[in-house]
């Protein structure tokens, strides 16, 4: 098996690191990496031509150029679920805080430093009503988007005796088979907004997905509802929030995504996009990274990328040759590579072809070597954008 040289853009639990092994050199600063592992600094994947993948140690990618990487034949990968659990908790956190004015009541007793115990005493008890809270049990929660994430949550507020009302337009098998049967699955999105006193955002950042929440949805809330976005800033329309909530259609918007605007208002509690900021967390998304890069450059296998479909084989042992092939998705091109290699005499052990709609990824197994000259005859078919060979 050749090394693999991969560089590493920010700091990434060293548990997950570990795993690369003794056929891997890992740094920050590389000629010509292999491969790429990044949690939340800015790629343009374009800067890097010589890499084949690159794996984001979380959930979002939309720090990375995926286009770019797609039609340059780079597979990107992110590790769902393996944040899910630090979010949840998080959200829960937060709301802990707004329902009980947690903030403001610590400010209080932090301003009565100075006294002696028995007027500590008086004005704690004259004042404390001030901070009189809500319980969560009872209360209607909704949660769009029933990912990893959403599912925890949705989950979370059936454990705190709160009914809880869940839509997702895709839903995953996978993901719907966790969720509590207490929850109850709405396939309208605006019937779970009109009932939730508390409505938590859980959905990828995507031009449908920009500026879900606006003006229009919110009106739909109960009045004085709180709003939790723990998923991506720009899902939610802040004006349209800072507006609700002067007009007390909003009580809270909690949020890990802090902007100058919503520092300004009091009824807006803000993290510092700490959602996955957990040791445990960094671990797991790390690990998970880390072993989704190694299939791939060790065996050209896909799982959890966003761009390449799904696409993992055990090569048998007579294999000599894996060659994987980008291409894309038009009509022709499994026959295309069949034809080629079968022209120059190499026998196909096994091929697996899989497609996202817009390229198709090819893992063919062959029982000798694949020489130069027939690489380039299938490089310069129309279609096909990027290939490679693994020695197995």
């Amino acid at each position: 098996m050749q090394n693999f040289r991969i560089q590493v853009l920010n700091r990434i639990a060293p548990e997950g690191l570990a795993l690369f092994g003794e056929k891997y050199r890992i740094d920050t600063q590389i000629e010509n990496p292999d491969a790429l592992i990044v949690r939340s600094a800015q790629l343009d994947t374009a800067d890097y031509p010589s890499i084949l993948a690159v794996a984001r140690a979380g959930a979002g990618v939309n720090n990375i150029t995926v286009s770019k990487a797609t039609e340059a034949g780079i597979c990107v990968f992110n590790t769902p679920g393996a944040n899910a659990n630090a979010v949840a908790e998080l959200v829960f956190v937060m709301l802990g805080i707004a329902a009980r004015k947690i903030m403001g009541s610590i400010e209080f007793v932090r301003g009565l430093a100075g006294l002696d115990n028995k007027e500590l005493s008086r004005q704690v008890e004259e004042r404390k009503a001030a901070f009189k809270g809500f319980e969560l049990a009872g209360k209607t929660l909704g949660v769009l988007g029933l990912g990893k994430i959403g599912i925890r949550v949705a989950n979370g507020g059936i454990e705190r005796q709160m009914r809880v009302l869940g839509f997702d337009p895709y839903p995953a098998l996978e993901n719907i088979h966790q969720l509590s049967p207490e929850v109850e699955y709405i396939k309208n999105r605006l019937e779970v907004v009109r009932q939730a006193n508390v409505l938590s955002v859980h959905m990828p950042f995507s031009e449908k997905t920009k500026h879900l929440v606006n003006a229009e949805l919110i009106r739909q809330l109960p009045k004085g509802a709180i709003l939790v976005n723990y998923a991506r800033g720009a899902i939610v329309d802040e004006q349209a929030v800072l507006a609700a909530l002067d007009s007390g259609q909003l009580e809270h918007y909690l949020t890990d995504f802090p902007s100058a605007e919503l520092l300004a208002h009091p009824k807006v509690f803000t993290t510092p996009h700490l959602g996955a900021s957990t040791e445990e967390s960094e671990e797991h998304c790390a690990m998970m990274a880390v072993t989704e890069l190694k299939s791939f450059l060790e065996y050209g296998n896909v799982s959890h990328s966003v761009n390449f479909p799904t696409a993992e084989s055990i090569p048998a042992d007579n294999v000599h040759t894996r060659l994987t092939m980008v291409n894309r998705d038009v009509p022709g091109m499994i026959g295309l590579a069949s034809r080629i290699i079968g022209a120059h005499n190499i026998n196909i052990q096994s091929y697996l072809n899989e497609s996202t709609g817009v390229i198709g990824y090819n893992i063919i197994d062959l029982e000798s070597p694949i020489p130069g000259k027939v690489l380039d005859e299938m490089r310069a078919q129309p279609g096909v954008i990027r290939l490679r060979t693994i020695r197995m």
